[in-house]
C-alpha cells in the first residue's frame, strides 16, 4: 500500500498467500520510508528475509541502513530493483548491489529489453540454492530468444550513452513534477529521485482511475496506483503513477515533460462531476500529443 511490489507480501499474490509477511511503510507526513519503524519490526519480528524495493515509490532507499537491520537480527536482504536497474547501471541511482545478499530485478522498465528476469549474489552457495530453486523448482526449458534478448540489453547497458539516457530519466522526471505541480497538482515526497513519480488527484476531484481514463482521451497512458492511506478497493484510489523511460528513448527533454505535466494538470482540472475531461479540453490535449508524437517519433528511420 505504500509503493512495494505485489510480490512483496501482498495477500493476493502467493508471496502473501505461503508466507508470514510483516509489512513496513511511510511517514505519512513525509510519504518517505520510516526506517525506525523498519527496525523496531524487524527486532520485534526476527524475521528470515528482509525484503526492500518498490514499484512506486520515488525515492532513493538508504539500503545500507536496512542491511544493518537485517544483519541485526540474523535476516537475508534481498532487493528487488526492476524498476531501478537501468539508473543504477547507468549510474543515475545508488547501487544496491554492495549491501544486498540478493539482488532481483527485469530486463524490461528502465533496462529497456525483454520480458525476463535475472538474480544477482555474491554468495556461492545463495547462488547453489537459487539456481536449483529455478531450475528444476519452478521454470522448465530456457527460451533461447529472450536469452538473446537479455545479452543486447546489457552489452546496451554498457555503453557510454546509457549513462547519458539515465541521467535524462531522472531530469525528465523531475521536469514533469515540476510541471504537474506548477498545474496546482500535489506530487507525493514534492519530487522523486528515479523515473517514476505519484501524482494525487484528489485535488482536482478525481479518483485514479477516472485520471487514467482521461488520460486515455489524450492518448497518453498512464495508471491509477494507491497512495499511502488511500482505501485498499482501487476504485476509490486517489493515485497516478507516471513514469519517464520510454519518453526519453524517443527523445523528450526537460521542457517537453514539464509541458506535459501541465497539459495533465489542465485535462484533470477541466473534468466534470462524471470524471470526463472537457471535450475541447481532451480535443486540444490529444492535438498536443499528436504533434509531440510525430516530433519524437518511436521510429524515425521510417518517417
Amino acid at each position: 500500500a505504500a509503493g512495494g511490489h505485489l510480490s512483496h507480501g501482498a495477500p493476493p499474490n502467493l508471496s502473501g498467500r505461503w508466507f508470514n509477511i510483516v509489512r513496513y511503510g511511510v511517514n505519512p507526513a513525509t510519504g518517505l520510508l520510516d526506517y525506525e519503524a523498519l527496525e523496531r519490526l524487524a527486532e520485534a519480528h526476527r524475521p528470515k528475509l528482509v525484503i526492500t524495493g518498490g514499484s512506486a515509490y520515488p525515492r532513493t532507499i538508504d539500503f545500507a541502513r536496512i542491511r544493518a537491520a537485517a544483519d541485526r537480527v540474523g535476516a537475508t536482504f534481498l532487493v528487488d530493483m526492476a524498476h531501478i536497474a537501468g539508473l543504477v547501471a547507468g549510474a543515475a541511482h545508488p547501487s544496491p548491489i554492495p549491501h544486498a545478499h540478493i539482488v532481483s530485478g527485469t530486463t524490461t522498465k528502465t533496462l529497456r529489453g525483454p520480458r525476463g528476469g535475472y538474480l544477482l549474489t555474491d554468495d556461492a552457495e545463495l547462488a547453489r540454492r537459487l539456481d536449483a530453486a529455478v531450475f528444476p523448482g519452478t521454470q522448465g526449458s530456457i527460451h533461447l530468444n529472450v536469452i538473446a534478448g537479455k545479452a543486447v540489453c546489457f552489452g546496451e547497458a554498457l555503453r557510454p550513452d546509457f549513462k547519458i539516457y539515465a541521467r535524462q530519466v531522472v531530469a525528465n522526471a523531475r521536469a514533469l513534477a515540476a510541471g504537474l505541480e506548477a498545474g496546482g497538482l500535489r506530487v507525493l515526497t514534492g519530487g522523486t529521485d528515479t523515473h517514476l513519480l505519484l501524482v494525487d488527484v484528489s485535488g482536482a476531484g478525481l479518483t485514479g482511475d477516472q485520471a487514467e481514463k482521461g488520460m486515455e482521451r489524450a492518448n497518453l497512458t498512464g495508471n491509477k496506483n494507491a497512495l499511502p492511506g488511500d482505501p485498499p478497493r482501487p476504485s476509490q484510489w486517489t493515485g497516478v503513477r507516471l513514469g519517464t523511460s520510454a519518453g526519453t528513448t524517443r527523445g523528450l527533454g526537460e521542457g517537453e515533460f514539464d509541458r506535459i505535466g501541465r497539459l495533465l494538470a489542465k485535462l484533470w482540472h477541466s473534468s466534470g462531476a462524471d470524471g470526463h475531461p472537457e471535450p475541447a479540453a481532451a480535443a486540444q490535449a490529444a492535438d498536443e500529443v499528436a504533434a509531440l508524437a510525430r516530433r519524437f517519433s518511436t521510429y524515425p528511420w521510417l518517417d
